[in-house]
C-alpha cells in the first residue's frame, strides 16, 4: 500500500513536471524569445483551434526552430499553459492596480473602477479570452485561475478596507461578492454571442449592481 502511495505521488509530480517551462528566462533575450512564443500560441490557436496546434506550427509561426522552443517549453500543453498563466497574470495585476489606486476611495468609485478595469483585460481581445477558456481544461487551468482569483481577493479586501464609508459587511465576504458578479457577468460574456454594441449597456449594469450593493453594505444594518 504504502509503495503505491509513493508511486502515485512520483507519477503527479512528473505530469507536473512535464508542463513546467524548461528554463527561466532571465535574460532580456531569453524573455523576448519566450514571449515571441507564447504570442505565437495565442495567434496559432485562434487560426487553427487546440487539436490541430502543433509545437512545429507554433516555433514557425515565431520564428524559432523548434529546438529553441523546447528549451523553454516541454510540450504543446506546456505552452498552452503558460499562455494561459500569463492571459490571468494580466487580468491579476490588472486588478491589484487598480485596488491599490483606488484606496481611500468612497465605495462607488472603487467598484466602477474596479468592474471597469476586469472588463477592460477580459474583454480586450474576446476572442483570445475564449480560445484560451476552451484549453483550460486540458492544462490544470483550475488551479491557475484559484491562485489568481486569490491574488485579487487579496487586493480587493485591502482596497475595501480603505473605503471613506463604514463598510458594514466583512469585507472579506464583500470581496467573494463583487468577485462573483464580475466572474459571472464576464464569463457569460465569453460563452454567449453578444453584440459589442451591447457591451457597453452591460458594463454599465454591472457597475450600477456592484455600486448598489457595496452601498448597501454600508447602510443597511447587520443581521445576526
Amino acid at each position: 500500500m504504502k509503495k503505491a502511495s509513493v508511486r502515485r505521488s512520483h507519477l503527479h509530480q512528473t505530469s507536473h513536471a512535464a508542463l513546467e517551462p524548461r528554463k527561466s528566462p532571465v535574460q532580456a533575450r531569453s524573455a523576448a524569445s519566450v514571449d515571441a512564443l507564447l504570442e505565437a500560441t495565442i495567434q496559432v490557436l485562434l487560426r487553427v483551434g487546440k487539436e490541430r496546434l502543433t509545437t512545429t506550427k507554433v516555433a514557425s509561426r515565431a520564428g524559432v526552430s523548434v529546438g529553441t522552443l523546447y528549451q523553454y517549453f516541454p510540450n504543446k500543453r506546456g505552452l498552452l499553459q503558460a499562455a494561459l498563466r500569463r492571459h490571468m497574470e494580466e487580468v491579476a495585476g490588472a486588478v491589484e492596480s487598480v485596488c491599490r489606486n483606488q484606496q481611500g476611495n468612497t465605495l462607488a468609485g472603487m467598484a466602477t473602477a474596479l468592474v471597469g478595469a476586469f472588463l477592460d483585460v477580459k474583454m480586450r481581445d474576446m476572442k483570445t479570452s475564449v480560445a484560451l477558456y476552451s484549453v483550460s481544461s486540458d492544462v490544470d487551468g483550475a488551479k491557475i485561475v484559484q491562485r489568481m482569483s486569490e491574488r485579487m481577493h487579496r487586493a480587493i479586501v485591502a482596497m475595501l478596507a480603505t473605503s471613506r464609508e463604514p463598510l458594514k459587511a466583512d469585507p472579506q465576504v464583500a470581496a467573494t461578492m463583487l468577485q462573483g458578479a464580475m466572474a459571472g457577468v464576464s464569463r457569460r460574456l465569453l460563452e454567449s454571442d453578444v453584440p459589442e454594441n451591447e457591451l457597453d449597456s452591460l458594463r454599465r449594469e454591472l457597475m450600477f449592481f456592484v455600486c448598489a450593493y457595496l452601498e448597501a453594505c454600508a447602510a443597511r444594518t447587520l443581521i445576526s
